[in-house]
């Protein structure tokens, strides 16, 4: 198996900032190409990767596996024994390998699967972490976006949503990314329903499972679980902690097992919703095929950048639009 990659920089529209970290200017993503097949990832040191991780563990792998390409599951079952982590490379793997084979059969990947492309939700707009006033800037330029979903995590938490509301009326979710005690998350999730807030997303960090159950039990708000879900396998630990889950691509492996992400959650009566790092439209077409199955999009990364170098899922109204094109269904923008 002949592979080809190739790191890019995406510039960002602001600088990106979440409770535990800032991305000044850009994100560096790494694409795939094997055999007219393309993907993408946004490796994330959080989960130990990087892109020249990523790029040195694919080159490894060049060549190594004597495989029948259209057989994806047999391709990823080898590589996952090859590599039991690395998921991030992993994803990308899969994504080029769907993005081959859909472009074989001459279809999108939605139909592959049998999902009907109406049923897709619509998806929510990030507002980073920032000053106050900022953040406000921020919501006004996002007016064509029905859903924010609005980072929070300092002692700014209150004066930000005051702000907003004074503003807008639009559904809010507020994503946490792992910034809260289990007591102040629930005292602050108390006051967050006066502001029209609808789910809470990571409250309190990744591996307090207990302090998740203690705030979900306490909450009248809905509790997703972002950092403390990886894949399926983790989904049985926690289900009883929180009401629902976000899958990434970058962090469970790919598109194989976000499927099996999606129906194990189901099993436990979770909600889902489909995540992204800051990526370009590779990855979050890739994703968007995957919505008709799912109760919450955000897949914003291809709006937070400058420069996308390909064009696929588009936006009516904030509801995600698939491509009818084979495979993800990405074409590179002309310049």
């Amino acid at each position: 198996m002949k592979i080809s990659t190739k790191i890019k920089k995406l510039q960002l529209l602001h600088p990106f900032k979440i409770a535990r970290r800032t991305t000044d200017s850009y994100r560096e993503v790494i694409t795939v190409e094997i055999d007219g097949g393309i993907g993408e990832t946004s490796p994330a040191k959080f989960y130990g990767e990087t892109v020249q991780t990523v790029e040195k563990v694919i080159n490894e792998l060049s060549g190594s596996l004597d495989v029948d390409l259209d057989a994806i599951q047999d391709v990823m079952s080898k590589i996952e024994q090859d590599l039991p982590d690395n998921y991030a490379a992993k994803s990308v793997i899969d994504m080029a390998l769907h993005d081959r084979f859909g472009k074989k059969m001459g279809a999108p990947l939605y139909k592959l699967w049998g999902l009907n492309p109406k049923k897709t939700p619509n998806t929510s707009y990030t507002i980073g972490l920032d000053e106050p006033n900022i953040m406000v800037e921020k919501v006004y330029a996002a007016e064509e976006y029905p859903i924010l979903k609005v980072k929070l995590g300092n002692q700014d938490d209150f004066d930000i949503l005051t702000n907003i509301r004074r503003i807008t009326n639009k559904p809010i979710y507020v994503d946490v990314n792992t910034a809260w005690s289990p007591q102040e998350a629930v005292e602050k999730i108390k006051k967050l329903s006066d502001f029209g807030v609808e789910l809470v997303e990571q409250p309190t960090t990744a591996e307090d499972i207990d302090g998740l159950k203690y705030i979900r039990d306490n909450s009248k708000l809905p509790i997703i679980a972002d950092e403390s879900v990886k894949r399926a396998e983790d989904i049985p630990k926690i289900a009883d902690a929180v009401d629902g889950i976000n899958i990434k691509l970058v962090k469970c492996g790919g598109l194989l097992e976000a499927i099996r992400m999606i129906h194990v959650a189901r099993v436990h009566g979770l909600l889902v919703m489909i995540g992204c790092m800051i990526e370009s439209s590779i990855g979050i077409t890739a994703a968007a095929h995957l919505t008709p199955l799912v109760d919450y999009a955000d897949l914003d990364g291809n709006l937070l950048i400058k420069n996308d170098p390909y064009k696929g899922v588009t936006l009516q109204n904030g509801k995600l639009i698939l491509p009818n094109c084979p495979g993800i269904g990405v074409a590179p923008v002309d310049v």
